[in-house]
């Protein structure tokens, strides 16, 4: 009998969810910068909305907050995406790095370079230009940068071709997304 404890508890990330204020704009700008993939849509504009105090106490969403869209979006062999559009009085802007909570998604790419004119034809707006990764991720060639999106959610390109390095007292390797 297979031991429970033998297994990983996680596999590991499935899905990174991103409230947009606009599901079709931010699905074509993630599709044209980030060649993302449409996988299904959770809701539509023919389901009704999601609302209510169940779906409120379900979600944490604050009282009288409606999920009007939903979609599910796949990026190359990572997690996937899964977009909201809500409607809600007490809304926030996105956060920034500084902010408490989750604050980016990176992004590992072969070639920086056309990464960025890809996101920046899309519509994407860089903070500067590719730089160096910091200690454990700076091997030859590396390089990083981040930009926002449209609404202001914020993505950093990053690419190490030549693998991390790891202190004497790591416990694994990164995971790093196959070819």
């Amino acid at each position: 009998m297979e031991n429970k404890m033998d297994r990983p508890l996680t596999r590991g990330i499935n899905h990174v969810g991103l409230t947009v204020p606009d599901l079709q704009q931010a699905t074509e700008f993630l599709q044209k910068a980030l060649d993302a993939k449409f996988v299904y849509n959770g809701l539509t504009d023919n389901d009704p909305p999601r609302k209510g105090a169940d779906v409120e106490r379900q979600l944490g969403l604050t009282s009288g907050s409606v999920i009007i869209k939903q979609r599910l979006l796949r990026l190359g062999n990572g997690p996937n995406l899964e977009l909201f559009e809500i409607v809600s009085e007490e809304q926030d802007k996105p956060v920034s790095l500084q902010d408490i909570g989750w604050n980016h998604i990176s992004l590992y790419v072969d070639d920086i370079n056309y990464a960025v004119e890809r996101a920046k034809a899309a519509g994407g707006r860089f903070l500067s230009e590719v730089h160096g990764n910091s200690r454990h991720e700076d091997t030859e060639d590396n390089a990083s940068v981040y930009f926002y999106s449209p609404w202001g959610s914020l993505i950093e390109l990053q690419s190490i071709p030549n693998g991390y390095y790891y202190p004497a007292d790591s416990e694994a390797e990164t995971w790093i997304p196959e070819p």
